[in-house]
């Protein structure tokens, strides 16, 4: 389901967020699905509850997940998330950064176009390339 890379300099939190989303947009977890409690979701992982929990709440603020009080937590049926100003340029932030490390490491601009083409098709047809 989720990999966790405890060596990742990416916390273990934003991993779990990354993973759910991967997940959502491969078709994996379909819109209304219930998702398994903080605490399964931890003893799968390995995880403390807490950082399940936070993921969960920034999943929650994000719009990729509800919390129903009583029923569990659920993949949201409402459609794509609002992209708000932060979160659009927290992408730009980070595309960015790719762009200058792959620039840096003598990636050319045809080769990165093609690998985000690819995992947008990876996403698509919910396969791995």
């Amino acid at each position: 389901m989720i990999n966790i890379n405890e060596r990742s300099s990416s916390p273990i939190y934003e991993q779990i967020i990354q993973g759910m989303k991967e997940l959502v947009l491969k078709g994996v977890l379909q819109n209304g699905e219930k998702l398994p409690s903080v605490r399964e979701m931890s003893s799968t992982l390995l995880v403390n509850p807490n950082t399940v929990s936070k993921a969960y709440q920034e999943l929650e603020r994000q719009g990729v997940i509800e919390t129903l009080r009583g029923k569990g937590t659920f993949v949201c049926t409402g459609g794509a998330p609002v992209l708000s100003d932060e979160t659009l340029h927290r992408l730009k932030s980070s595309l960015k950064q790719v762009v200058l490390d792959a620039s840096y490491a003598g990636v050319s601009a045809e080769q990165l176009k093609q690998w985000i083409d690819s995992y947008l098709k990876e996403l698509r047809s919910g396969t791995n390339a």
